[in-house]
């Protein structure tokens, strides 16, 4: 019975690798073609990312240099990049230059391309989006620019302090006071904005009627430290 028993597993089997075995072996020849031409673009994903790191590091090169045709040259490929992040960051770059050339018309266009691209990171579309209002805000109406910039004017947003502070403008432009007003102290007493843009805001605050001063001492030391000489001692 042993022996039977034997003979029909080895039967079984032999039927098996017949009917199925043709399968299996094209399955794993599959599986590990695959794992092949995974391990090819992932280091090919590498290479292209180290070469598109150069590039940039090239262009930034040469903008240090002032060498700006040479800078957007470099940059043109990256902006036609598939990978968003990439052409997000030419983009930006070769926008800068355009405003150090002082044409802010073609910078703010170039900005707002990245900040209505949905593509591109949301870091990219926000930097953008305030640096394309400052680069057209005497061209804006300024609901115009309350509605770009209002969504980033708000207390904990990272761009609040410059995006409250065109904002506010355009308030003042509408005639709003009372919406300006509150929004300059506000500004004033974030602790995350530049101390620069706090002493605008608060001087703005003040002129409007609102009280922006959290801390009097806190204000004063850093007045006396604004006007204080270099290697003067502290008083």
């Amino acid at each position: 019975m042993r022996e039977v028993d034997e003979a029909v597993r080895q039967d079984e089997a032999a039927q098996f690798a017949l009917r199925y075995g043709k399968l299996i072996v094209a399955l794993v020849v599959l599986a590990l073609a695959a794992f092949a031409v995974w391990l090819w673009w992932r280091n090919h994903s590498a290479d292209q990312l180290e070469k598109r790191s150069e590039q940039f590091v090239q262009a930034l090169d040469q903008l240090d240099s002032g060498n700006r045709a040479a800078a957007n040259a470099q940059l043109a490929p990256l902006a036609k990049d598939g990978t968003s992040a990439v052409a997000a960051g030419a983009k930006m770059i070769q926008a800068g230059i355009l405003a150090q050339k002082g044409d802010t018309a073609g910078a703010a266009k170039a900005f707002f391309a990245v900040a209505d691209d949905k593509d591109a990171p949301e870091a990219y579309r926000n930097l953008a989006t305030v640096r394309g209002v400052a680069a057209s805000f005497d061209r804006m109406k300024p609901e115009e620019v309350i509605a770009r910039l209002k969504p980033l004017a708000t207390p904990g947003n990272p761009w609040f302090g410059n995006a409250g502070e065109l904002v506010g403008i355009a308030y003042l432009k509408q005639g709003r006071k009372d919406l300006a007003g509150p929004l300059f102290a506000a500004i004033a007493k974030d602790k995350d904005t530049p101390r620069s843009l706090q002493s605008r805001a608060r001087q703005m605050a003040g002129l409007l009627g609102y009280d922006a001063v959290t801390d009097v001492d806190q204000v004063l030391a850093q007045q006396r430290q604004a006007v204080q000489p270099a290697g003067a001692p502290a008083q």
